[in-house]
């Protein structure tokens, strides 16, 4: 059994923390829908202007786990054109 997990960090165009959790919020639930994998906002908490952002995947098949996480990755980054990606990381477990 492999565990991806993948941490994104954005920079946003919100300038107060209602701003940024309608957008953070946003970006969670629809990767929850669609992936159907553990989505939380991990990071950067109390600040306006970053967020990161946090998923899990399980799967038997460690290949299957990465390309599960590269798809979350690449979906945050088309759907939010107004949001910077600052950084993508994923590790394998």
């Amino acid at each position: 059994m492999t565990i991806a997990v993948l941490t994104v960090r954005l920079r946003l165009p919100s300038r107060t923390l209602k701003e940024k959790r309608t957008i953070v919020k946003s970006v969670v639930e629809r990767l929850r829908n669609k992936f159907n994998a553990s989505v939380a906002e991990t990071d950067d908490l109390d600040s306006p202007g970053l967020a990161t952002i946090a998923a899990a995947v399980i799967s038997n098949q460690t290949h299957h786990a990465n390309e599960q996480a590269q798809a979350i990755a690449a979906a945050i980054e088309d759907w939010r054109l107004d949001a910077e990606v600052l950084d993508v990381a994923i590790e394998l477990m």
